[in-house]
C-alpha cells in the first residue's frame, strides 16, 4: 500500500490497537511505511502476523502483540512494555473497536458493556498509560478513532454511538491536559468506509448509504490512514483537540 502523503517518522515508535484488520491494519502499514517502528496490538495473533508481514515486506519494522484490551492491566502493561522494549513511545492510535448493533429496546446489558469496554474504556486506559510516558518526553501524538456515529447518532447503535461520542469528549479533554507538554490529542471520525465491519451491514444498507454520500462512494481504509498519518506527523504539532471527519462530505 502506497500513500501519496508522507511523514518522516524515522526512529519513532508507534502503537496501533486493533491492528489486525480494517482501518487499524491500514494505519499500521502507513505508519510503518513512513519509518515508524509499529507495535501492533489486537487479540487475533494470526491476523496480526499478516499486518506485521506486510509492513516488513514494505521495508518497515513492526512487531505483533496479542492483547485483550478490555483487560485493563494487560492494556497498561502493553503500553508500558513498548516503552521499555524500544526506549520511547511517540505515537498511540486507539483504533480497537467492536459493534453489537441492536435497537435500544432489545439491547442487553452485556451488549452495551462489551462495546463501551472495548471502544471507550480501553481507549482511556491506553491514553492514561501513554500520556505519562509522553509527558516526560515532552512529545507525543495520540489519535483516537471515533466515528460519525459519535457525532450524529445512528439507529441501532446506542452503544457504539455513545462509545464514539465519549472518545470525542475524551479527546478534547486530554488535549487540554497535555498540549502544554508537547502532546497532541486528536480524533478521526470515519464515515462509511469499506471494511470487514461495513460488509456486515449488507448490500442494501450500503447502497442506501452511498446515496447519502456526496462523494458517491464508500471511503477506503487508505483515506483514513492518510488522515491519521498527518496527525501523527511533526507537522501537526499545533493541531490538537480536533475531530477530523473523513466521510466524503456526508455530514458536512
Amino acid at each position: 500500500m502506497n500513500l501519496s502523503i508522507t511523514a518522516d517518522l524515522k526512529d519513532q515508535v508507534a502503537i496501533v490497537t486493533g491492528a489486525s484488520q480494517g482501518l487499524g491494519k491500514a494505519v499500521a502499514i502507513a505508519l510503518g511505511s513512513n519509518g515508524a517502528k509499529v507495535v501492533c496490538l489486537a487479540r487475533n495473533a494470526g491476523k496480526l502476523a499478516d499486518t506485521v508481514g506486510q509492513i516488513e515486506a514494505a521495508g518497515g519494522a513492526a512487531e505483533a502483540l496479542s492483547c485483550d484490551l478490555t483487560d485493563r492491566a494487560a492494556a497498561k502493561s502493553a503500553i508500558e512494555g513498548a516503552r521499555e522494549n524500544h526506549g520511547r513511545l511517540d505515537i498511540l492510535v486507539n483504533n480497537a473497536g467492536i459493534t453489537r448493533d441492536k435497537l435500544m429496546r432489545g439491547m442487553s446489558d452485556e451488549e452495551w458493556d462489551d462495546v463501551i469496554a472495548t471502544n471507550l474504556t480501553s481507549c482511556f486506559v491506553c491514553c492514561r498509560a501513554a500520556a505519562g510516558i509522553m509527558r516526560r518526553a515532552k512529545y507525543g501524538r495520540i489519535i483516537n478513532m471515533a466515528s460519525i456515529s459519535g457525532l450524529i447518532g445512528n439507529p441501532g447503535q446506542a452503544n457504539y454511538s455513545a462509545s464514539k461520542a465519549g472518545m470525542i469528549g475524551l479527546t478534547r479533554t486530554l488535549s487540554k491536559e497535555l498540549i502544554s507538554r508537547g502532546v497532541t490529542v486528536n480524533a478521526v471520525a470515519p464515515g462509511f468506509i469499506a471494511s470487514e465491519m461495513t460488509e456486515e451491514l449488507g448490500e442494501v444498507v450500503l447502497a442506501e448509504a452511498k446515496k447519502r454520500i456526496p462523494a458517491k462512494r464508500l471511503g477506503e481504509a487508505t483515506d483514513v490512514a492518510a488522515a491519521v498519518l498527518f496527525l501523527a506527523s511533526k507537522d501537526a504539532g499545533y493541531i490538537s483537540g480536533q475531530t477530523l471527519v473523513v466521510d466524503g462530505g456526508m455530514i458536512g
